[in-house]
């Protein structure tokens, strides 16, 4: 591991009642490196002493991605003491999705319209059908009235500014974005904005870093169902054992010189 210099944290679950697994992947090579049980501050110090145990350093890890679990951010910040922590792009947007669903939810009440324009809202408007993308539309016209249209805006808008790479843009431009959304009435959005701006400096790392947990979100499904097929496993050996073959890339020549 003397090489890693970016890394990406995850966790899965692994057996009911909020059980769960940490795992770390070198960022740029995509493989599993190192798995462990929790999610608390222990784990990532788990993960720094296994860096020194196997050729290599905390020191040496330069950035990291997870989400805005407290534990994990402490983790790193205690353990690994140069990495640069980045909340990717994605995880803000699922956010305002989820703000945005709220508003529809709450001003359905009084429209019941909105109910059914619950998925035109969620996708992306480019891959809705005609007309989805006319009722929808229609939506965002009234969008001095309709709140929930003012929320889709304000996702929408949110998603345009994590699509630029200016660091300097982008910080004024979030900024912007949590003034607006906080003098607005969208309620649930504002949510968002205090997030925003309680984790700032890791939201705009993704400006320059582009780091994201979406390939370790996709070893989480293969793990799950793997499991699943074979209807659980319940010794955390065995689920390691799993997830390093499913994920670590191993290298098997060196048992088996005959292996491809």
């Amino acid at each position: 591991m003397s090489a890693t210099r970016a890394l990406a944290i995850d966790e899965t679950s692994y057996r009911r009642g909020h059980t769960y697994l940490t795992l770390a992947a070198d960022a740029e090579q995509r493989r599993v490196v190192f798995v462990t049980e929790g999610r608390r501050v222990e784990a990532i110090a788990a993960l720094a002493g296994h860096l020194a145990a196997h050729q290599a350093t905390p020191g040496q890890i330069e950035s990291v991605s997870i989400d805005m679990s407290p534990s994990y951010i402490r983790g790193v910040t205690d353990h690994l003491p140069n990495a640069r922590i980045t909340f990717d792009k994605f995880h803000v947007i699922a956010q305002a999705s989820l703000a945005l669903d709220r508003t529809r939810r709450a001003e359905q009440k009084s429209d019941p319209a909105l109910k059914g324009l619950r998925w035109a809202l969620l996708k992306d408007r480019d891959r809705l059908p005609r007309e989805q993308r006319g009722e929808l539309d229609a939506l965002i016209a009234a969008a001095t009235s309709k709140r929930t249209a003012r929320a889709w805006l304000y996702r929408e808008n949110l998603r345009e500014i994590l699509e630029r790479k200016q660091i300097n843009v982008v910080a004024a431009l979030l900024r912007q974005w949590c003034t607006n959304v906080m003098r607005s009435k969208v309620e649930p959005m504002k949510d968002v904005a205090r997030m925003i701006r309680k984790h700032f400096d890791g939201i705009l790392a993704w400006s320059q870093t582009r780091q994201t947990n979406g390939f370790l979100e996709a070893i989480n499904g293969l793990f799950q169902a793997a499991k699943r097929k074979a209807r659980g496993y319940t010794r955390l050996d065995t689920m390691r054992t799993v997830i390093f073959l499913i994920a670590g890339k191993l290298d098997f020549s060196r048992l088996n010189p005959h292996v491809a």
